[in-house]
C-alpha cells in the first residue's frame, strides 16, 4: 500500500464503528511519552482536515458517554479548540446535521454531567461555540436552557448557566437587555438565598460580567441594589471559613473595580470600609488580605473611569497606610542577607512585605502627594522614633516607594525629607542604614535635580562614609548604587569637588573580595565618569588598570555580571574622556571584546547585551576609526535585532500554564481574549540590539552604508513590534539615519556605484511603511516619535517623494488630527466626572501636552512638504484647510494657533504668487494674533505679516495701515526686550522693516523708517538679525534719504548699530560684515571732521575701541 492509502485506512479505523482506535487515539493525545503524542496530533490533524463531520460527533459521543472522566475531560478540551475561532475554525465546514448534533449534545450532557472539573470545561466549550454563532442567531434553544438552569433547584445547573453566562455577556450582553427585569431577579434571588457558595460565586461572575458589557449607565445603575448581596457572598465565606471562595470572590470584585468604578460609588464607604476590615484581619490568609489591599489600590487606579473619587474618603486612604507600613515590619534579620552574596538579595523579606512595597509606590502615583504626604507625615515619625529597628526600616522604606508619587509635594518639603533619610545614617542596625541609602538613591531619582543642587554637600560626603563601613559590605555596595542614582541627575560642576574622594574610595571597593560590592563599585563609576564627563580624565590612569583587570580576568560563570560591568565601565570612562585619551587602551579592550564574541555563550549570560551596548559607546568614542571593527560587530548584532520573541499564547480565561510559572522573565498581557507570555530577557536584548543599530548609523553616518540592506529589512517590519515599546522606538529612530546615511554614501560617492535611484528605493521602502505604523500605533509618545522620524525621511528624501507617498501622507496626517481631538474630547468628558478634583485637572493637562507634541510634528511635516513641492502641494493643502482652520480658533491652546500659523506663514513664503488667493482667509486671523498673549503665537503671526508683506503685493497693500499699527503695539510692549518677548520683538522689526522696502508708497517712509531704525540692532532672533542688518547695510550704501536723515542726523545711530553688529556675535553674514566695514570706512574718508567727532562722541566706550581696532587709522 503507498502511503495515500495507509492513511486512509487509518482514518476508517479511527472515525468507523468500532469506538476502540478512537479511544485509544485520545489517550495517545494525553501520553507522556512525546513520540506517541506526536504521531497522535498528526492522525488527528489528518481527521480534522479529511473528515470534520465524523471527527467532530465523534468526541461529542465520547464526551457524553465515556466511563473515563480523563477522556471525557480531554474531548470537552478537544472540542473546545475545534470551535474556537481562529485559523482552524471548523465549524463552517460542518454539515447542518452534525451542527445541530453537536448542539443538543453539548446541553444533554451540561445537564448529565457529574464531575465538576469536567462541566467547568464543557461549560466553557458552550461558550466558545455559542461566543461565535449566537449574535446571528445561530443557536435559539441556549437561552431558554440557560435560564431553564437557572431557574431549577439543582445547584449544578444554576453554577453551570452562571458559567456560561459570564463567558458570553461579552458578546451578547446588548441583546440580553431586553430582559434585564428578569436576570435582575435571578441573580438577586441567587446571590441572596441559595445555599450553595459554589452558585453565588458563579452568579457574582455573571453579575459583574454582565455589568461590564452594558454601555448604557442607566441599565447599569439597575444593578445597584445587587451590590449588598455582591458583598455578603464575600463575607459570608470568609465567615465559614471557606477562604478559596472568598479569594475567588474578591478576584472578581476587584475585576469590576478596575472596569466599571463608578458603579460602587454610591456605596463607596461601606465596600471599601470591609475591604479593609479584611485587610485589617490577622486571622486570614495572606492571599486574602492581599487580594482585598488590591481591590482599594485598584479603585485608586482607576483614574480614567473615576477620577479623584478615591481621594474623598481620607479617612480610608490613612487606614490602608497604616495596613501597608504593618506589612513593611514583616522582614528579619536574615544571617544570609549581610554575607551580600548576590543570590540572597532578598533575604529576610516576606511576601507581605514586598506586596506592601508595592502598594505604597502604586497608592502615592494614583492618589498624588496632596493627598499621601498629609498621611505620610502623620505616621512615619511615630515609626521612625520606635526603638525597633524594623520600624525604623519601615519608614525609610516607605518613604523611597511613595517618592515618585509624590514628588511635587515632596519638594516643597525637601529639607525635612533630606534631615529624616540623613540622620538614619547614623543607625546602630545596618539594615537601617542599608534602607537610608536606599532612600536617598531613590530620592535622587525622584527628587533630582532639586535634591542634587540644594543638599550635595550633606548627601555625598554621607555616602562617602558609608563606603567605609567594611563591616557590612552589602552598606558598602548600597552606597556606591546610591552614588549612581546622585549623579545620574548631576551636573559636572556639583559633583567635581567630590571627585577625588568618592573615586579613590570607589577603587578601594573594586578590589574588595565580594563581587556585590565590586558591582556596585563598576556601576557607581561608571555614572560618575557619565556624569563628569573630560573633569574624569585626571583619574583615568588611575582607574582604567584595574577595569581591564577585572575585564581579562573575572572568566568564570560565577563572575559574569562582573565583567559584563566592567565592559560598561570601561566604555562609559571612554567617551567621558575622549578618543584621545582613551585610544591606545581602546584597541586592547576591542580585542578582549573581539575574542568573547566568538565563543560559545550560555542564553542567559548578561555578556551579550552588555558587550553590545559597549561596542556602540566605543564607536561613539571612535567615531569613524571604529569602522575596521564593524565587521565584527554587525553579524551578532543583526542576530540579536532579528530575535524572535519567545511566545506562549493561552486563552485569556484559562489559569494554566503561564500564571503557575512565577518566573520572573515571563511577562503576560491580555490582547482580547488571548493571554500572552513573553519572556522579557530576549525582548531586552531584542531592543538594546535595535538602539544600537540606531548609534552606528547615527554616529557612522556614510560609514555605515555597507550594512544598510541588512539593517533596513530587519527593522522596517519592527516598526509594528507591538511586544516590546522600546523596540519599536528605536526602529523608529533608525529609520531617518538609514536614508540619511544611504543620500551621504551616494553624494560622496562611496555607494560601489549606486546612484541616486538607490535612495530613492530605500525611501520607497520605508515612508510608507512609517505611514502604516502611525496608522496603527497605540502610544501617543510613539506617535509623535513616528511623525517626527517621517519628517526628518520627508527632508533627507525631498522630491524622491512620489505623489502617491504624499497622498497618503495627508491622509494619515488627517487620521491623527481627528484622533487627536477625539482624545481631547474624551479628556474633557471626564473633566465632567462628579470627583473630578485640581490634581486629575493636572494630569489632564500633562496629557494635552503629549498632544501638543503631535499636533506639533504635524506642522513640521506640512512645512516639510510645503517646502518641498512648494504650489504642487497646494491641492493637499485645500483639503487639509477643513482640518487647520478650527486650530486658528480662540478656543485651542496657543501651541495649536501657533502651529497653525507657521503652516500658513509655510505656504505664504514658499508658495509667493500661488498662494494669494489664501490672503483673503488668512491675514484677518494673521494680523489679530499679532496681538495674541502668548509670544510664540504673536512671533508666528508677525514673522507671517513680513512674509506677506514681501509676496503679497497688491493684496497686502491695503492693510499696511493695520499692520502698521498692530506690528507697533508688539514693538512697544514695555516688556518687549524681555527673554520670553524678544523672538516676537525681533520679528516684528523684521517685518516694519519688509513694509518699509515692499511697501514704501503707503506709508509716511519719513516717519516709519527712523522708527524702524530706532529698534535696531536685533540680537534674539539671529536669523532675522541677518536679513535686517543686510537691508539696513543696503539702504545706506543707496544712500537712502529716509534712513540717512534730514543733514544726516541719523548717521550716528548708523554707525552705532554697525559697531554693536560688528562687536556681536552671527548678528550679520560675513558679507553683510565686509560692506559695513566699507561703508565704515568710506565715511571716515568723507564725513567732515565735526560731523565725525560728533558721531564718534555718541558711541560707548567699547563700541569706539572695536571700530577703531577695525578701521585703519
Amino acid at each position: 500500500m503507498d502511503e495515500q492509502q495507509l492513511q486512509q485506512a487509518q482514518l476508517a479505523a479511527i472515525l468507523g464503528q468500532d469506538p476502540a482506535p478512537f479511544e485509544t487515539l485520545i489517550s495517545s493525545l494525553m501520553s507522556s511519552s512525546n513520540e506517541q503524542r506526536s504521531q497522535a496530533e498528526l492522525a488527528f490533524n489528518l481527521c480534522k482536515q479529511n473528515n470534520p463531520d465524523s471527527l467532530s460527533l465523534k468526541l461529542a459521543h465520547l464526551l457524553q458517554h465515556s466511563p473515563h472522566p480523563d477522556a471525557r475531560a480531554m474531548a470537552a478540551v478537544l472540542l473546545r479548540k475545534l470551535l474556537t475561532r481562529d485559523d482552524a475554525y471548523l465549524w463552517p465546514r460542518l454539515n447542518i446535521n452534525t451542527q445541530s448534533s453537536l448542539k443538543s449534545i453539548l446541553l444533554s450532557c451540561v445537564q448529565q454531567e457529574q464531575a465538576k472539573s469536567i462541566l467547568k470545561k464543557l461549560c466553557d466549550t458552550v461558550s466558545e461555540l455559542a461566543s461565535g454563532i449566537l449574535p446571528d442567531n445561530g443557536w435559539p434553544e441556549l437561552l431558554p436552557f440557560m435560564f431553564q438552569c437557572v431557574s431549577s433547584d439543582s445547584p449544578k445547573l444554576q453554577e453551570s448557566a452562571f458559567l456560561i453566562f459570564a463567558q458570553l455577556s461579552q458578546y451578547i450582553g446588548e441583546t440580553l437587555v431586553p430582559f434585564i427585569k428578569e436576570l435582575h431577579g435571578v441573580f438577586l434571588q441567587c446571590l441572596n438565598s441559595s445555599p450553595s457558595f459554589d452558585v453565588k460565586i458563579a452568579a457574582l461572575n455573571a453579575v459583574i460580567n454582565f455589568i461590564q458589557c452594558l454601555s448604557s449607565s442607566s441599565d447599569r445603575d439597575r444593578f445597584q441594589d445587587l451590590l449588598p448581596a455582591m458583598m455578603r457572598t464575600l463575607t459570608e465565606a470568609l465567615n465559614n471559613g471557606n477562604e478559596a471562595t472568598a479569594q475567588e470572590a474578591l478576584e472578581l470584585l476587584i475585576e469590576l473595580a478596575g472596569t466599571e468604578p463608578r458603579f460602587l460609588r454610591r456605596q463607596l464607604v461601606d465596600v471599601v470600609g470591609a475591604m479593609l476590615q479584611i485587610a485589617e484581619a490577622q486571622s486570614l490568609e495572606e492571599g486574602t488580605r492581599h487580594l482585598a489591599i488590591e481591590f482599594v489600590i485598584t479603585l485608586a487606579e482607576a483614574r480614567e473611569r473615576a477620577p479623584g473619587m478615591m481621594r474623598k474618603l481620607p479617612q480610608f486612604i490613612s487606614r490602608l497606610f497604616a495596613i501597608l507600613m504593618n506589612m513593611l515590619l514583616d522582614v528579619e534579620d536574615d544571617p544570609a542577607w549581610h554575607t551580600a552574596e548576590t543570590e540572597d538579595e532578598d533575604a529576610g523579606e516576606s511576601s507581605n512585605y514586598s506586596v506592601g512595597q508595592e502598594c505604597l509606590d502604586r497608592l502615592a502615583i494614583s492618589l498624588g502627594g496632596n493627598t499621601i504626604v498629609p498621611v505620610a507625615s502623620e505616621q512615619l515619625p511615630v515609626y521612625l522614633s520606635a526603638p525597633e529597628w524594623q520600624k525604623h526600616h519601615a519608614a525609610l522604606i516607605a518613604l523611597a516607594q511613595i517618592a515618585e508619587g509624590c514628588s511635587k509635594v515632596m519638594l516643597k518639603n525637601l529639607e525635612q525629607v533630606v534631615n529624616m533619610v540623613l540622620n538614619s545614617f547614623q543607625h546602630p542596625h545596618p539594615r537601617v542604614r542599608w534602607a537610608a541609602i536606599n532612600a536617598i538613591g531613590q530620592l535622587s531619582t525622584d527628587l533630582g535635580p532639586d535634591l542634587q543642587n540644594q543638599y550635595h554637600q550633606r548627601v555625598l560626603p554621607a555616602l562617602a562614609a558609608s563606603m567605609d563601613d567594611f563591616q557590612n559590605p552589602r552598606v558598602q555596595a548600597h552606597a556606591a548604587s546610591a552614588v549612581l542614582n546622585f549623579s545620574e541627575n548631576c551636573t559636572p560642576e556639583i559633583l567635581t569637588p567630590y571627585l577625588d574622594g568618592i573615586v579613590s574610595k570607589l577603587l578601594v571597593l573594586l578590589q574588595n573580595g565580594k563581587q556585590m560590592v565590586q558591582e556596585g563599585a563598576l556601576t557607581a563609576l561608571a555614572s560618575v565618569a557619565d556624569s563628569s564627563q573630560e573633569h574624569f580624565q585626571k583619574y583615568y590612569d588611575a582607574v582604567m588598570p584595574y577595569l581591564k583587570a577585572i575585564l581579562v580576568n573575572a572568566t568564570d560563570k560565577s563572575n559574569r555580571m562582573l565583567r559584563a560591568k566592567s565592559m560598561e565601565c570601561i566604555s562609559l570612562v571612554g567617551m567621558a574622556v575622549g578618543k584621545d585619551k582613551f585610544r591606545d587602551d581602546a584597541k586592547q579592550v576591542m580585542d578582549v571584546l573581539m575574542s568573547l564574541q566568538g565563543s560559545q555563550m550560555e542564553a542567559d549570560d548578561p555578556t551579550t547585551s552588555y558587550m553590545l551596548q559597549a561596542w556602540a559607546r566605543l564607536c561613539k568614542c571612535l567615531g569613524q576609526d571604529f569602522l575596521p571593527y564593524m565587521s565584527v560587530v554587525m553579524p551578532p548584532l543583526l542576530l540579536s535585532a532579528q530575535l524572535k520573541p519567545d511566545v506562549t499564547i493561552t486563552s485569556a480565561d484559562s489559569d494554566n500554564e503561564i500564571d503557575d510559572s512565577d518566573d520572573e522573565s515571563m511577562e503576560t498581557i491580555t490582547l482580547g481574549d488571548k493571554r500572552i507570555g513573553i519572556k522579557t530577557s530576549v525582548l531586552e536584548e531584542k531592543a538594546t540590539a535595535c538602539n544600537m543599530l540606531c548609534c552606528y548609523a547615527d554616529e557612522l553616518k556614510e560609514g555605515f552604508y555597507p550594512w544598510i540592506d541588512q539593517v533596513a529589512p530587519t527593522l522596517v517590519p519592527l516598526l509594528k513590534f507591538y511586544f516590546h515599546e522600546e523596540v519599536r522606538k528605536a526602529a523608529v529612530s533608525a529609520m531617518p539615519e538609514l536614508l540619511r546615511s544611504a543620500k551621504l554614501a551616494v553624494e560622496k560617492g562611496i555607494a560601489q556605484g549606486r546612484n541616486e535611484s538607490y535612495v530613492k528605493q530605500l525611501s520607497d521602502y520605508i515612508i510608507p511603511a512609517l505611514v502604516e505604523a502611525l496608522h496603527k500605533e497605540p502610544d501617543t509618545e510613539i506617535c509623535a516619535n513616528m511623525l517626527d522620524a517621517l519628517n526628518e525621511c520627508l527632508q533627507i528624501s525631498g522630491t524622491l517623494v512620489e505623489e502617491g507617498q504624499v497622498r497618503s501622507v495627508v491622509d494619515e496626517i488627517k487620521q491623527v488630527i481627528t484622533a487627536s481631538s477625539s482624545r481631547k474630547r474624551e479628556r474633557a468628558e471626564r473633566a465632567k466626572a462628579e470627583d473630578f478634583d485640581a490634581e486629575e485637572g493636572e494630569l489632564v493637562r500633562e496629557e494635552n501636552e503629549q498632544e501638543e507634541e503631535v499636533f506639533d510634528q504635524v506642522g513640521e511635516i506640512l512645512g516639510t512638504l510645503i517646502k518641498t513641492f512648494k504650489a504642487s502641494f497646494l491641492p493637499f493643502f485645500d483639503e487639509l484647510s477643513s482640518y487647520l482652520t478650527p486650530m486658528w480658533g480662540k478656543d485651542k491652546t496657543p501651541e495649536e494657533r501657533r502651529i497653525a500659523i507657521c503652516i500658513f506663514d509655510d505656504v505664504a513664503e514658499q508658495c509667493r504668487e500661488s498662494a494669494l488667493k489664501y490672503y483673503d482667509t488668512f491675514l484677518p486671523f494673521l494680523l489679530e494674533a499679532c496681538n495674541d498673549e502668548n509670544p510664540d503665537v504673536r512671533q508666528a503671526a508677525v514673522y507671517g505679516l513680513g512674509v506677506c508683506a514681501e509676496f503679497g503685493a497688491s493684496m497686502f497693500k491695503p492693510l499696511v495701515g493695520e499692520a502698521l499699527s498692530r506690528l507697533n503695539v508688539v514693538i512697544r510692549h514695555p516688556n518687549a526686550k524681555q527673554a520670553e518677548n524678544v523672538m516676537a520683538y525681533d520679528n516684528a522689526v523684521s517685518a516694519l522693516g519688509k513694509i518699509c522696502q515692499f511697501h514704501r508708497d503707503s506709508i509716511d517712509a519719513s516717519q516709519v523708517i527712523p522708527a524702524w531704525l530706532n529698534c535696531l540692532p536685533i540680537t534674539g532672533d539671529l536669523i532675522e538679525a541677518k536679513v535686517v542688518h543686510e537691508q539696513l547695510c543696503l539702504m545706506v550704501e543707496r544712500s537712502d534719504g529716509e534712513i540717512l536723515g534730514p543733514n544726516n542726523q541719523f548717521l550716528p545711530k548708523i554707525v552705532s548699530v554697525f559697531a554693536e553688529v560688528l562687536c556681536g556675535k552671527d548678528l550679520a553674514t560675513e558679507s553683510t560684515a565686509s560692506r559695513m566695514v566699507n561703508l565704515l570706512r568710506h565715511l571716515k574718508q568723507t564725513l567732515p571732521p565735526d560731523t565725525l567727532a560728533s558721531t564718534w562722541s555718541m558711541l560707548l566706550p567699547q563700541q569706539q575701541m572695536a571700530l577703531q581696532s577695525i578701521l585703519p587709522s
